[in-house]
């Protein structure tokens, strides 16, 4: 086999692939001739190699000096800033996120390190008074152990980092599976944590489908949790396997998120909010703002002026640096699509502009941004995450219906609202079922310091980021002593 194809990191070591491997290839979605990276592929045997490593290594990462915890995760942040052009470049070669939103991301990457860096020195413990004279108790605070990490394709460093940071910072050992679409990011952020000082087994990284390294990390009885973002499907599957054996479960699952426009909004601070939220990334973000609620007073005015910026975006290579669209991130997603493009013809709404396989030098996976009109509540666009740039926009005659449409979903992740009424953004923030709600923002872009989380379908278990993070990373022993 080839010394240029990669492979996963196991037990502090990149381990070297056998020969009789499959062998993954890396492909640009900007021009899919181009592969990136070549990979062998890993199996349910290595996988238990992996998780049986980061179980030997547990006791003692979990009993180390937290300052020795803090200046490996500040080393691993320092060289991902440092690093940050290359990549970004990288993240949009594999991906298709264009450069400068890459670079955002990798910035968020390295910032979530140097977050939780601090976090390690900042052990929090409580003090009661017990209720029986002569008792004192204390809250102590754990690691729990081996946790999985599974991450989706669209933000390939982002979401890992703020998983694998908060994990590593609280004692645990971590078990990686990045998504198969995006593995060359995961590969060059694991060759960044295997220089930083950490002992062999408390990282490991795991290249391989879902299928055989997914499955063997959910059921393997020394994880003793996992973290998971990706599908609704797949996330209900990871609850159902840690529930049998009474793992702990963290999951973040997609949304669709309503931005709604009323009457008195800044028409411009809108528009630039539905174009941010709806169209960038490629629409490809669980926090996008897929549904858009306008009401009627500004609606015909805010939808010509929509549909103007959107058909004025371009849309090209990702390393191109006047590209305002990338490539959705393979065909299969283009597909899917494509295919809720014809449902919402087939069901009656109006496609305003887009919604059509652009043609770009290279072959690569382009949508036109596409604005759907005419629609109605029961629509499928308007209902399911479609995951690309496709707006459903749904005509409402005041904020009480705009409200009570946004609420209309399965999910509850991000909501968002343009007005300039103190008294209906103080009533959205307060009454929106969303885990995050935004005024005068767009839905999408949130910090790396604050909890990051949803309700209902979108959801389940504790916030991840920020302090909140401590919650699902660790497990509370609760000490009682008598004093005499």
């Amino acid at each position: 086999m080839s010394s240029s194809i990669k492979s996963s990191f196991v037990n502090g070591r990149f381990v070297q692939p056998r020969g009789d491997e499959q062998i993954l290839e890396n492909r640009n979605p900007s021009e899919p001739a181009d592969i990136v990276d070549r990979f062998a592929r890993a199996d349910s045997e290595l996988t238990c190699a992996a998780v049986e490593a980061a179980d030997a290594a547990a006791p003692a990462w979990a009993n180390s000096n937290p300052q020795v915890r803090a200046d490996v995760l500040d080393r691993i942040g320092t060289e991902i800033l440092q690093r940050r052009e290359e990549l970004a470049r990288l993240l949009a070669r594999e991906e298709g996120k264009v450069v400068r939103e890459a670079l955002g991301e990798v910035d968020r990457a390295g910032r979530s390190f140097k977050f939780f860096a601090q976090e390690a020195l900042r052990s929090a413990g409580e003090k009661y008074d017990s209720v029986r004279p002569g008792v004192g108790i204390d809250t102590i605070r754990h690691p729990i152990g081996v946790v999985g990490i599974i991450s989706p394709w669209n933000f390939p460093i982002a979401i890992p980092a703020w998983k694998i940071a908060p994990a590593l910072c609280f004692g645990n050992c971590v078990v990686f599976k990045p998504a198969e679409l995006v593995p060359s990011s995961a590969w060059a952020l694991a060759e960044i944590i295997s220089r930083s000082g950490l002992p062999a087994g408390v990282f490991n990284m795991l290249i391989g489908p879902g299928s055989r390294v997914g499955d063997a990390l959910m059921r393997h009885p020394m994880v003793r949790a996992i973290s998971f973002t990706g599908s609704e499907q797949t996330g209900r599957q990871i609850a159902a396997a840690a529930v049998e054996r009474m793992a702990k479960v963290q999951l973040e699952m997609g949304g669709k998120n309503p931005l709604i426009v009323l009457d008195d909004a800044d028409i411009e601070l809108a528009l630039d909010a539905t174009i941010q939220g709806s169209f960038f990334s490629t629409g490809q973000r669980c926090t996008a703002s897929s549904r858009l609620i306008v009401t009627d007073g500004i609606y015909t005015e805010f939808v010509t002026r929509l549909v103007e910026r959107t058909r004025a975006l371009k849309v090209g290579n990702a390393l191109d640096a006047s590209t305002d669209i990338g490539p959705v991130v393979d065909e299969k997603q283009l597909e899917s699509d494509l295919a809720f493009i014809q449902s919402g013809l087939a069901e009656g709404a109006t496609l305003a502009c887009g919604g059509n396989r652009a043609a770009v030098e290279g072959g690569g996976f382009y949508l036109n941004p596409g604005v759907f009109l005419d629609v109605k509540s029961h629509m499928r666009i308007y209902r399911e995450e479609i995951f690309g740039p496709v707006l459903s926009v749904l005509k409402v005659r005041n904020y009480e219906e705009a409200f009570a449409a946004a609420e209309d979903t399965e999910f509850g992740l991000s909501a968002g609202i343009i007005t300039s009424s103190l008294k209906y953004a103080e009533h959205f923030k307060r009454h929106s079922s969303a885990g995050m709600v935004m005024v005068n923002l767009a839905t999408a872009g949130v910090d790396y310091h604050v909890p990051f989380g949803g309700n209902r379908g979108s959801s389940y278990g504790p916030r991840e980021q920020g302090t909140y993070a401590r919650e699902f990373f660790t497990k509370v022993k609760t000490c009682y002593q008598r004093s005499n």
